[in-house]
Formats: structure tokens, C-alpha cells, sequence
């Protein structure tokens, strides 16, 4: 059982009644009737001696200094002791910290199970759901205030912007003119493109035509990626940079270990002739067509580099002038394709582009020229088709639902048109319905509360790099120079709310009436004219990688900056009428962990102006790489359905789950230290340092599908919830010292992993 911290009873003992003759008495009339008794009756003051008048005008005086004693400590009691807060919220909230726990097992044994043990209990998985959990909720909540928002077209003074979001999304639910369409629009697509051999009509001389069409026009990355970012080592520029590309599959993994993803293969190819009949083609040329594009997919898989292999960014960072493409993968033409994936912008051979995948461009150049442009081109069209499927009629879009039931063990249902017009209009006009979401549904006041927090959590993180005794004294006084200098962006970017200004950013952006196939090919332009403007510009703070009502966090390294949208600054993260130790919790975690990024393993490199290199004294490099590999080997010896976690590749973000958590409960003991203890919720039995680490945990709580926890675990850079939780507890000193943990129990572990 978990330690209960309770305070005795106090009980005011009575004093005996003395009974007096009815008259008025001052304090000493009172005082000496009770105590000075000496003869047959009272004296008046004169008639007392001078040893008594001493020892009366003592007595009266510790009186009156006991009085005042007891009167301070019952106000210092009732302010370190507040008692039980009983509001409307606090019980509420009570009720559901309850509901979610399993008190029949031991915290200091299995702590995840404990927090959350009555919430999988009574959470089974949605129909359609792959996994579920406190973030997929209130993703859903945000969600549901987005199809009010963007269906209400009677709201007045909309930007134009805005009004364009609610076009779209209605263009999207036009089932009826979708259905009318078919396969029409994608079929004159790949017409235009050139064809392919699975209708028998395709112009074989048009490889480098094709890559750059597919690639310019179509937001699709057949071989390998092309973008604009902020380049690393200068981070007052953007530059071009090329990366190795993704699969048809979620991982490599997937192709390369056969036996034990049999199952998802088949289902994968089963997916893509379905698509090619869909498409015009005939079962048997279908089927001989996509066997050939899945093995083909199966050796770029071969070459593909591991992503634990590309953590070290000093290494994989390659600057090269655009001519010196040419000679590294020669398979390409790279001046025309760089031309017009980056028009209208001018550029010339000597233009600089980070590389970031040098061996991998090399052999898939080698790959590109040995391989039948037929195959070739049949890759390249599939890629589009595929990103295409979402937008096309209900047959299309039933096929890559009989995919997913395989790939990620949901079950057949049917998911309401509205949530994946909604999903789609926040990724391609997110800013301009995210100011619609903001202005419903984001008190200006929160975000100066969420600063607020953030500024607390940097501070206990930079106090506690005082106690860092693996790091010399001058990293150390650097390391808390960045993380002073880390900028905060809280609720949504400033240029949503002017009308003008958000009016400007998508004025190229033309969006029309019940055609949605036709708004999402302006989009792909709209966004390929927007990344190439950003060539020639300074990177902006503004420009947001995530929109508004995204129930997530990031932290950018070349910006030094980590940003919570509006979206996550709600229930179950935070509420203004919660205790503070449920918000330390759940969003000052959450804050804790975006500030460690910048001190993980990758987000260490950069330096506080956002610049990769190398800041940190040799030793201090070394004792880190020392520190770290205690949490690679940790959370290696985890497992789901007996599969082990990759704890290099999920490294970055168990460093982030670690020092979010101490620096989150550092700062919250900070807070309780200015303002006092807080009431305790009713119910619970449970400290409120105690409900800080259960609520970090709650926020955790989750069902997911064996098929999905396959895939986290090849796929995802976090550790898999159970272990977010368990791993960075059992490091906790705090967390066992509350919950009276014995030594060498599993959550208190007498070797913990400790960095931050």
C-alpha cells in the first residue's frame, strides 16, 4: 500500500468553569480570582505585597504571550495545513484520479499499473482505434470544437482566410460530388504525368520528367527527400537539404525481417494491387506489378540507414555545393529537378545543400541505374497514388481501411467523414482554423499562466545543473546560459490574430467550391511555392511547425525554442481550478520535457544561438556518452509481448521524460515553498506530492493493439506509455521517498539512471 502522510486530530481540551459574582473584571481581576486565593477573601492592589504584584503582573504577561502563541500557530497550522479543498473541480477531478487507479497494486512495485490500472480497466479500445489514451480524447474534444467552428458559416467579420478553412472543409465533405468523380481525377493525373505500365500506357524515356513532377508538384519523395530548414551550423540561414526518404511500410524493419511481418507484407501487397485495379488495371497485371514495387521497396529498405544510426547530427551534417550532387548520385539530373522543385526562386550550381544521408544518395543512385525504368516509374506513380487514396471516392478509401485493420489491429468500423475532413483542413489551413479555435476557446490569460509555469521549470533546470557533478564548470555555466535563452512560443503564433497578416501568409492559396481533389493539388502547389520563398528569407519565430489546436509540445534546436500550442493547455494537462500539483504534473512535465530536448543526446550539440557545434569541454562529452548509456541499456531491457525496446533509438526522448519529471517536481516544491502548502483532494488519502507523480502518470494511461505496439516499437522515437512512466519513476528518488518505497523495490532500484 502506499504511504498515507495524515496529521493527528487536534483536540482543544476544555477548562474547568469558575464561578465568579456577577460583575465586570479586567484581565487581572480574572487572572488573580482564579490563582491568588490567600485568606478569607480577595485584596485590592494595594494590599498586596511587592512579590505578589512581581509575580501577578508575570503571570497576566505569559497570559497574554500564550494567547497570541496559540493564535499564530492556528493561523501557520491553517496555512501549512490547509485542509481539503471540496470546490466543484476539486471533487470532480478527485472522482477521476480515483476512477483511473487500481489501489489492489503496490505503487512502489508497478506504479504504472497502479495509476492507471482502473482506467484500461475501464477504457477498452474504441471501435476503429488503434491505440487511446488522455491525448487521442481530448484530440477528439478539439476536434468536435473545430467542426462547430468551421460548419458555422453565419459567424461574422471572418478573415478571408478563415472563410477559405470553412470552404475547404465543406468542399471535403461533399460526398456526393467525390462519389461522382471516382477515380477520374487521379487517373488524369498520372495521364498527365505520363502514364504507367499498369494500363499499358506509358512514355519509358521520361525517368527524370517524372521524378521531377512527382516530386515538384505532388509533395511525394520517391527516392529520397528535398526541403528547405534552417541549416545547422548557421542558424540565421535556410538552405537546401537533402535526406533519405520514406517507405510504403512505417519502418524498414518491416520488409527486412520477413518472418515475423509476413502478415503485414501480404496485407501491404494485397493493399496495392487492390489500388491498381481500383486504378484500370487487370487483377493479374496488378499483382505482377506490385510484387515488383514491393521487392524494389524491400532493397531501398536495405540501404536505408537506421534511424539510431543518424542521432549524432555533427556526423551526418554533409555541406556540399549543388553541382557536387551530380557527382555524389549521378542517376539524377540535379540542376533542372532542384529548378523546379524550388520555382520560381533562381538558382545556380554553387548554391549550397546540407546532405544528410551521403551514403545512402551514393547506392541509390548506384540502385536507380540498375534497375528497369519500368520499375522506376511504377514506384514513382505508386508513391502518388498512394498519397492520393484519402482523397478519392469510398472504394479507395475501404481498401486502405482493410490495410490498416492488418497493419494496426483496429476493427472495421466506419469513421465519420467530418474527422477526417477536419484532420485534413487543420494540416492544409491549421493557422487559419487554428485562430478560429483560439479565439473560441484560448484564454488570454493561460498563456501568461503557461509562461509563468515555463518560467519556474527553467528555473528549478538550471538549479539543478548546480548538482551535476559529471559536467566541468564551464560547459555547465554554458549549458545554463542556453537554457536561459530558450524561447518560449505559448498558445499560437501572434500573425493568426491579425486578420491582415493571416490574410497575407495564404493569399496564393485559392480554394473552390465542392471540388476537393482539385483544393488539395493548390495546397501541394500553395505549400511548394511557400517552402521555396523560404529559401531566400531569414527563419521566422512565427512560422510554427505545429498548428494551434495540436494536443502535442516541440522544441526546435536551431531556433532554440520549444512551443506549446493551445491545444495541450487543457484538461487533462491543465486547469486553472485544479491543485498545482496535478498542472506541475501533467502540463509542467510536459513543459520539463521540450526544455531537457535541448539537452538530450541531439539537442546538446547545438549551441544557445541554435548553431550546431561543438560547445561542450571533451570530458564533459564523455562523461555524458558515460551517463546516457545507463538509460539506453534501462529502458533496452523493457519489452511489450516479448519484442525489447530500441533504447538508443528511443534515447532523445526517455532523456526528455527523465528531466522533465525532476525538473517539473523541483519547480512545483519551489512553488509550495513561495505560496504555501495547497489543499488536498477529497477522497484520494494521498499527499499532494504523492497526486504530482500519480498525476504525471495518469496522463499517461493508454490501450493499444499488439499490431500497434509492434509498430511504436520499430517506429517510434518514445518509449511505449507503460515505460515513460515506470522508467522514469524508478529513477525518481523523490517518487520512492513518497511513497515510502523500500530499497531495491522495482520502482526504487538501487543503481538509477541519472543525468539532469
Amino acid at each position: 500500500m502506499y504511504k498515507r502522510l495524515t496529521h493527528a486530530n487536534t483536540q482543544t481540551q476544555e477548562t474547568p468553569t469558575l464561578n465568579h459574582p456577577t460583575q465586570d473584571h479586567s484581565c487581572l481581576d480574572s487572572v488573580m480570582a482564579v490563582t491568588l486565593r490567600h485568606g478569607p477573601g480577595p485584596r485590592c492592589w494595594a494590599e498586596k505585597t511587592y512579590t505578589e504584584r512581581k509575580l501577578l503582573v508575570l503571570v497576566c504577561a505569559l497570559s497574554v504571550a500564550l494567547f497570541f502563541s496559540l493564535i499564530t500557530v492556528g493561523i501557520f497550522y491553517k496555512e501549512t495545513h490547509p485542509g481539503m479543498c471540496r470546490t466543484e473541480p476539486c471533487i470532480t477531478v478527485a472522482s477521476a484520479v480515483i476512477g483511473a487507479l487500481d489501489r489492489s497494486v503496490d505503487p512502489c512495485h508497478d506504479f504504472y499499473s497502479f495509476a492507471c490500472g482502473g482506467w484500461v480497466k475501464n477504457n477498452p479500445l474504441p471501435e476503429g482505434k488503434s491505440r487511446w489514451g488522455p491525448f487521442s480524447n481530448l484530440w477528439e474534444r478539439n476536434m468536435a470544437v473545430m467542426k462547430h467552428l468551421l460548419e458555422n458559416t453565419t459567424m461574422k467579420g471572418l478573415s478571408k482566410a478563415e472563410e477559405n478553412a470553412q470552404m475547404y472543409y465543406k468542399a471535403c465533405m461533399n460526398e456526393t460530388k467525390i462519389e461522382e468523380l471516382g477515380a477520374q481525377p487521379l487517373q488524369e493525373l498520372i495521364n498527365q504525368t505520363g502514364g504507367w505500365a499498369l494500363t499499358g500506357s506509358w512514355d519509358n524515356n521520361n525517368f527524370q520528367e517524372v521524378l521531377r513532377t512527382v516530386s515538384a508538384n505532388y509533395h511525394c519523395s520517391p527516392f529520397f527527400t528535398v526541403f528547405v530548414s534552417t541549416d545547422s551550423k548557421c542558424s540565421n540561414h535556410n538552405i537546401i537539404q537533402v535526406d533519405q526518404s520514406g517507405l510504403g511500410l512505417p519502418s524498414r524493419d518491416y520488409y527486412l525481417n520477413k518472418t515475423a511481418n509476413a502478415k503485414y507484407l501480404n496485407a501491404y501487397l494485397d493493399f496495392l494491387v487492390e489500388l491498381g485495379v481500383l486504378l484500370g488495371g487487370s487483377q493479374e497485371t496488378s499483382r505482377s506489378l506490385m510484387q515488383e514495387i514491393v521487392d524494389f521497396e524491400t532493397t531501398l529498405a536495405n540501404i536505408t540507414v537506421p534511424q539510431e544510426e543518424r542521432r549524432d547530427e555533427e556526423l551526418i551534417y554533409h555541406k556540399i555545393q549543388a553541382k557536387d550532387l551530380t557527382t555524389l548520385a549521378p542517376a539524377v539530373d540535379w540542376m533542372p529537378y532542384l529548378t523546379d522543385v524550388f520555382a520560381p526562386v533562381l538558382l545556380n550550381d554553387s548554391e549550397p545543400v546540407v546532405v544528410y544521408a551521403k551514403d545512402y544518395l551514393q547506392k541509390v543512385s548506384d540502385l536507380i541505374a540498375s534497375t528497369n525504368k519500368s520499375v522506376l516509374n511504377n514506384y514513382m506513380i505508386m508513391k502518388v497514388v498512394r498519397k492520393m487514396v484519402s482523397i478519392l471516392d469510398k472504394k479507395f478509401q475501404d481498401a486502405e481501411q482493410r490495410f490498416f485493420e492488418v497493419m494496426y489491429g483496429t476493427k472495421k468500423s466506419c469513421t465519420p467523414r467530418w474527422k477526417l475532413c477536419v484532420s485534413d483542413t487543420d494540416s492544409a489551413l491549421g493557422f487559419a482554423l487554428g485562430a478560429l479555435f483560439v479565439k473560441a476557446t484560448f484564454a488570454e490569460d493561460s498563456k501568461a499562466i503557461a509562461e509563468d509555469m515555463v518560467s519556474e521549470i527553467k528555473w528549478a533546470f538550471e538549479d539543478s545543473l548546480k548538482y551535476v557533478d559529471w559536467m566541468d564548470q564551464g560547459t555547465k555555466k554554458a549549458a545554463k546560459e542556453k537554457a536561459e535563452a530558450i524561447y518560449n512560443m505559448v498558445g499560437y503564433p501572434k500573425f493568426i490574430m491579425d486578420p491582415k497578416e493571416l490574410d497575407k501568409v495564404f493569399n496564393d492559396f485559392e480554394v473552390v467550391s465542392d471540388l476537393y481533389f482539385q483544393n488539395v493539388m493548390q495546397y501541394y502547389n500553395f505549400s511548394a511555392r511557400v517552402t521555396a520563398d523560404q529559401l531566400r528569407k531569414t527563419p521566422n519565430r512565427d512560422q510554427w511547425s505545429m498548428t494551434p489546436p495540436t494536443v502535442n509540445a516541440y522544441y526546435n534546436p536551431t531556433k532554440n525554442e520549444m512551443v506549446l500550442p493551445a491545444g495541450i493547455l487543457q484538461a487533462p494537462f491543465y486547469s486553472r481550478s485544479w491543485p498545482k500539483a496535478l498542472n506541475f504534473g501533467g502540463i509542467g512535465v510536459v513543459m520539463g520535457h521540450e526544455l531537457t530536448h535541448a539537452f538530450d543526446d541531439q539537442g546538446r550539440e547545438y549551441d544557445k544561438d541554435g548553431n550546431l557545434r561543438s560547445w561542450w569541454k571533451n570530458s564533459s562529452v564523455e562523461a555524458f556518452k558515460k551517463q546516457t548509456q545507463c538509460m539506453v541499456e534501462q529502458y533496452s531491457n523493457y519489452s511489450i509481448n516479448k519484442e525489447a525496446l530500441n533504447g538508443k533509438h528511443t534515447l532523445g526522448e526517455n532523456i526528455a521524460d527523465n528531466g522533465g519529471l525532476k525538473a517539473a517536481y523541483k519547480a512545483y516544491v519551489n512553488w509550495i515553498a513561495k505560496n504555501g502548502e495547497e489543499a488536498t483532494l477529497p477522497a484520494l488519502g494521498m499527499t499532494n506530492h504523492q497526486l504530482f507523480f500519480v498525476g504525471f502518470a495518469q496522463v499517461w494511461c493508454s490501450v493499444r493493439t499488439p499490431e500497434s505496439s509492434h509498430e511504436g516499437i520499430i517506429t517510434d522515437p518514445h518509449s511505449p506509455s507503460r515505460f515513460r512512466v515506470i522508467g522514469t519513476i524508478s529513477n525518481s528518488h523523490d517518487f520512492s521517498e513518497h511513497f515510502g518505497c523500500k530499497a531495491d523495490a522495482p520502482m526504487n532500484p538501487k543503481h538509477k539512471c541519472e543525468l539532469w
